[in-house]
């Protein structure tokens, strides 16, 4: 048996229930742009984060103001992180901590959670500021070394759409790009960049 499915992004479209058109017209367009014919059996993606057990050096670039428009002013912080696996590897916890002789310290957590049920990971940021979990960020790696997630959220009183991208995923190093969107997901502004390289 052979069915279209979306690959990966699992998002009602009530949760869009009541905010603007270009965000309903940015679901329903993601949800035919990543639909895909799969075979029956859903591909298992457990272990798709494991990569990022360990310890991991990183280079940090932060856009100082996002969505202002104008000339942009990047903050560059240097730190490490370090992943620990939980629930047989269906989760992991991820410390972060960087610093910018400009722009001070970061402290975060990363909760990443696997559902079996519908093959997605949930990626839960916590900043050590606010002691509390943002809005989960959802999605899956589309293909070897690339994953796409996305959240909906508020930024400055404004809903805005939340992109993340990991990509040029090896044994040793990796890429992360987060950017928002405010126009529905017409254009998107990457405002984080990591790169980080493994320590252990």
């Amino acid at each position: 048996m052979v069915y279209s499915k979306l690959r990966y992004l699992v998002i009602s479209a009530s949760y869009f229930g009541g905010h603007s058109r270009a965000m309903k017209r940015f679901f329903v367009a993601l949800v035919l742009a990543m639909s895909v014919t799969v075979s029956a059996e859903p591909r298992d993606g457990q272990h798709d984060f494991d990569f990022e057990l360990g310890r991991w050096k990183l280079q940090l670039r932060k856009l100082k103001n996002p969505l202002k428009g104008g000339p942009k002013e990047w903050m560059a912080f240097a730190g490490t992180s370090v992943t620990r696996p939980a629930w047989n590897g269906k989760a992991q916890v991820e410390e972060f901590e960087v610093d910018s002789p400009v722009a001070g310290h970061i402290e975060g957590m990363t909760v990443r959670l696997y559902s079996p049920t519908s093959h997605q990971w949930s990626l839960n940021w916590a900043n050590q500021k606010n002691g509390r979990f943002d809005v989960p960020t959802v999605g899956a790696f589309v293909k070897d070394g690339y994953g796409e997630f996305y959240d909906q959220e508020v930024f400055e009183g404004r809903t805005i759409l939340v992109r993340y991208i990991w990509s040029n995923i090896t044994k040793t190093s990796a890429h992360f790009e987060q950017a928002f969107s405010d126009d529905g997901g017409k254009t998107w502004e990457v405002n984080w960049i990591t790169d980080q390289q493994r320590v252990e």
